[in-house]
């Protein structure tokens, strides 16, 4: 079974409009209210290519509900612990012609026993689960959570994932993670220079890797993706041709796709293609990748 978590979930409200003009009323030319948070993008893109997935983490109130519902529409396993108190937050996401703005909600405080619900799920896994570690942590829980999760449950030889950034990423190298997935402006960050070449980034990677980390996964956008994998091995795959609607949700559908591909073919080159061709599908769209959308991007990929 493939497990994700999400620690701070949300209901995206995302508005279109043609110019966003402050300090007045402004009418939208779209609206979508949908589920998200990066474990829950992986695993609804996980389910729509058809592999086993259970979506854990922490939902409140009303809005924490509705994400429930809408993952019982696409089908989706949850195992969400429910919070007593407060709301699941809600993001405004503003689209306009000219530029994007958002509006991130802080959601609900998460108490002690809440957390320790969670431990209690995560002990149940099994040496043959996946589990991947997506998005930020909610102020009400400890900064070091992937940390203490990692060692919690080293002892198991789970495969763990982990697609977050800055000091989230870097402190759980030493526990080895099975995969990480910075982009290349995240890895910028990281070291503090801009790294724009090939060779800049493989290098980076690399030296992820000698403090722990055992497949880097880069996303570049519309240049591609670039696995330099555990054996030092250095796989790339361009982007398929489209245009760009919606990015949010990309990355976490190229982890989504990484994985299938991984698991389906055992190859790493073939997991890569998986991967960008699932994190362009969502790219592509309003909503995340379906198996359809990237089998069609797959050959394209693939030559």
């Amino acid at each position: 079974m493939i497990y994700t978590i999400t620690f701070n979930p949300a209901l995206d409200y995302i508005v279109r409009l043609d110019h966003l003009e402050t300090g007045t009323i402004n009418r939208t030319t779209q609206e979508y209210i949908l589920g998200g948070g990066k474990g829950i993008n992986v695993s609804i893109v996980l389910n729509n290519l058809g592999m086993d997935t259970t979506a854990l983490g922490f939902i409140a109130g009303f809005t924490g509900q509705e994400i429930v519902t809408q993952l019982n529409q696409f089908g989706v396993t949850e195992n969400f612990i429910r919070l007593r108190e407060g709301l699941t937050r809600i993001n405004v996401k503003v689209k306009a012609s000219d530029e994007e703005t958002e509006i991130n909600g802080r959601g609900p405080t998460i108490a002690d026993d809440e957390l320790q619900a969670l431990y209690t799920q995560l002990d149940a896994l099994s040496d043959e689960d996946i589990l991947i570690l997506a998005g930020s942590i909610p102020s009400s829980l400890p900064s070091d959570m992937y940390e203490r999760i990692m060692e919690r449950l080293q002892h198991k030889h789970i495969r763990i994932i982990v697609d977050a950034t800055k000091d989230l990423l870097t402190r759980v190298l030493p526990y080895k993670p099975f995969l990480i997935k910075p982009n290349n402006h995240e890895l910028s960050e990281i070291f503090g220079r801009t790294l724009s070449s090939k060779d800049d980034l493989v290098s980076a990677a690399k030296e992820l890797q000698a403090k722990g980390a055992q497949h880097v996964l880069i996303s570049m956008a519309g240049d591609g993706a670039i696995l330099v994998a555990a054996d030092g091995t250095v796989y790339t795959s361009k982007a398929p041709q489209g245009t760009l609607v919606n990015s949010v949700g990309a990355g976490d559908s190229m982890v989504a796709g990484f994985i299938t591909g991984y698991e389906k073919t055992g190859s790493l080159q073939e997991a890569l293609y998986w991967g960008i061709a699932s994190g362009s599908a969502s790219a592509y769209s309003e909503n995340l990748a379906t198996l359809n959308e990237v089998e069609a991007l797959l050959s394209q990929v693939r030559s």
